[in-house]
């Protein structure tokens, strides 16, 4: 039944159907529409008060618990509810693949509407915590306060905050004490420029009025141990600027790149920005099956460095290379799927639309002292033409790894009009994948899918597909 307490609704004794887009769970009003509910399982029973309404659903929180699903379990952070970073970490890993695996299912059968063959088993993450490589923290001299802490009457101390966006709230940040997707030392780092910078009164930056010295944190790690630690600063005070990153070099020795910015803009993203090196080198290494990558502030790599070894085995299996094979690697990056099936191959071709990350490629190739790799820059739609493939070669199998808002419709025309035997489609976003499947469709028939979960705890999940010519 519903009832409404302050104009907001009440609804009892609903059960959890299913976990749906973005993170959050579903389930169904008494009147069928359907409800959003956070931080809840797939199975529990709640009482849910809802905060929005639309014609066809409603958002609510649950705000008691009549029982509990058998795919529950307690979360290890003490930061669940508030962080919006690990929003499954209160279910079941086994659950969450299954869920994700669920989720490309029905992208790739409802938007696609293709003919799919079954399913390889989803790839699970051996590490299921401090698995990424690459974090990104913001300071605020106003962190976020819980529910508790706003009713309190206790001195709040300082507040200072070094972590996560709030979600949805550009200019709220939540303080983290333990973040358990990054491995040490991340989290002494974190908490050692925090406390050094309050205790030598170093200002955090102020969102909403544009003022103050620190302003984001970037530590990145990789499989070789090398350690890249970036401060980013509103302004430059050099002598508050050098107290605290000659204290970061003094107390973590073993940091292989320490680098730092002067940013004044509106917003914090580093591309437009100048890097300096402070200490060390502007890069660390990443290894995968001897070849190594460099890694710089501003690089793409996927996050997690175990599971993109294994995403990339499964794209190289299902390219099926022989070694007289010309292959196009489309979204190439920094090239490291090029370069990771060059071996296998004739000749690879990568392109690739931002320009320091073919500078990387090239670099690496260089470094790895692979010869039958190319890379080229420009925008797909425009370079990927008749007269790139008269002069690099008709390829044999494509590989393809666009961004989260999949493939520009000419380039997938450009695709139907190569007649390549084989397409391998990796993506991170299996709806725009499904959609561009579907334009293939007549073409094309997708042979092999297996999904590869790259973060635990979330409901993100990457997807592989082959496609064979008809």
């Amino acid at each position: 039944m519903g009832r409404k307490q302050t104009n907001k609704v009440i609804f009892e004794n609903i059960t959890v159907l299913d976990a749906g887009a973005k993170g959050v769970s579903v389930a169904k009003a008494p009147e069928g529409q359907v409800i959003f509910i956070p931080n809840v399982v797939p199975g529990d029973v709640v009482d849910v008060q809802t905060f929005k309404k639309r014609k066809a659903y409603f958002e609510g929180k649950a705000i008691k618990f009549h029982s509990f699903s058998e795919n529950r379990i307690e979360p290890v952070c003490q930061h669940f509810g508030a962080c919006g970073g690990c929003k499954w970490q209160n279910m079941k890993y086994e659950q969450q693949l299954f869920y994700k695996n669920q989720e490309v299912y029905n992208n790739l059968k409802r938007i696609g509407k293709i003919e799919l063959p079954d399913f390889e088993p989803i790839l699970g993450s051996e590490k299921q915590f401090f698995y990424r490589n690459k974090m990104e923290f913001g300071f605020s001299n106003q962190r976020w306060l819980t529910e508790d802490e706003i009713k309190s009457e206790d001195d709040l101390g300082n507040r200072s905050a070094l972590g996560f966006h709030i979600p949805k709230m550009w200019d709220k940040i939540l303080d983290i004490s333990k973040c358990h997707l990054q491995e040490d030392p991340s989290n002494a780092i974190r908490n050692e420029i925090k406390r050094f910078a309050i205790e030598n009164g170093l200002a955090f930056f102020d969102a909403r009025n544009h003022e103050g010295l620190l302003r984001t944190l970037m530590i990145r790690t990789a499989s070789t141990g090398e350690i890249m630690v970036l401060i980013q600063f509103f302004k430059e005070n050099k002598a508050q600027r050098e107290l605290l990153l000659n204290h970061v070099v003094e107390q973590f020795p073993q940091i292989t790149s320490l680098q730092y910015v002067i940013n004044s803009k509106a917003n914090d993203t580093l591309y437009d920005q100048d890097i300096k090196l402070f200490k060390g080198r502007d890069y660390i290494l990443e290894e995968m099956e001897g070849l190594h990558f460099s890694i710089n502030a501003k690089s793409f790599y996927q996050t997690n460095s175990d599971q993109a070894y294994e995403l990339y085995k499964i794209t190289r299996e299902f390219a099926g290379l022989t070694g007289n094979e010309v292959v196009y690697d489309l979204y190439t990056g920094t090239g490291t799927i090029a370069q990771f099936v060059s071996k296998k191959a004739k000749k690879v071709v990568g392109v690739e639309a931002v320009p320091e990350a073919i500078a990387d490629a090239k670099e690496n190739a260089k470094r790895n002292e692979i010869t039958n790799c190319e890379f080229y820059v420009g925008d797909m739609k425009n370079v990927f033409n008749d007269d790139f493939i008269n002069q690099h070669g008709q390829p044999d199998v494509i590989i393809t790894d666009p961004p989260r808002d999949g493939m520009h419709k000419d380039v997938v025309e450009m695709l139907l009009k190569t007649n390549v035997p084989k397409i391998v489609y990796v993506s991170c976003n299996s709806a725009t994948q499904a959609r561009d499947l579907a334009l293939m469709d007549e073409k094309y028939k997708v042979t092999r899918v297996r999904p590869v979960d790259m973060f635990p705890q979330t409901h993100h999940v990457e997807n592989v597909v082959l496609l064979e010519l008809r």
